[in-house]
């Protein structure tokens, strides 16, 4: 059997509905390491949402995991997010840390966009 090529950038899943189910789907193939968290964090949201009597605490858990998976889906990204986060870390000054962040934001704008078009 020969090794499947991709793009370096293309999705390796489809943009899943942001619904529990889809995301718990899309993180468990795309990011397994990620499940528990995923776990404890939508645990958290639906006893805030219960406790505060608002949907807030489940739509921004659907926000924040469909992001993850906007990002992680695109191998290439996720990869250079890494290495900006590791940049962030290592920077001593302003001058070295505002083009990371900046880079930074635009990854996240971009995974934003594309959690609101699906």
């Amino acid at each position: 059997m020969t090794e499947q090529h991709f793009p370096s950038d293309a999705p390796l899943i489809s943009m899943p509905a942001l619904t529990p189910a889809a995301l718990r789907t899309a993180i468990a193939q795309i990011a397994p390491a990620r499940l528990p968290s995923f776990g404890e964090h939508l645990d958290q949201a639906v006893e805030q949402a219960a406790a505060q009597s608002t949907t807030a605490p489940l739509r921004a858990f659907l926000q924040y995991w469909g992001e993850v998976v906007a990002i992680q889906r695109r191998p290439d990204r996720a990869a250079r997010l890494r290495e900006l986060e590791a940049a962030a870390d290592a920077a001593s000054d302003r001058e070295t840390l505002d083009p990371v962040i900046a880079e930074i934001q635009q990854i996240l704008e971009w995974a934003q966009r594309e959690v609101v078009a699906a």
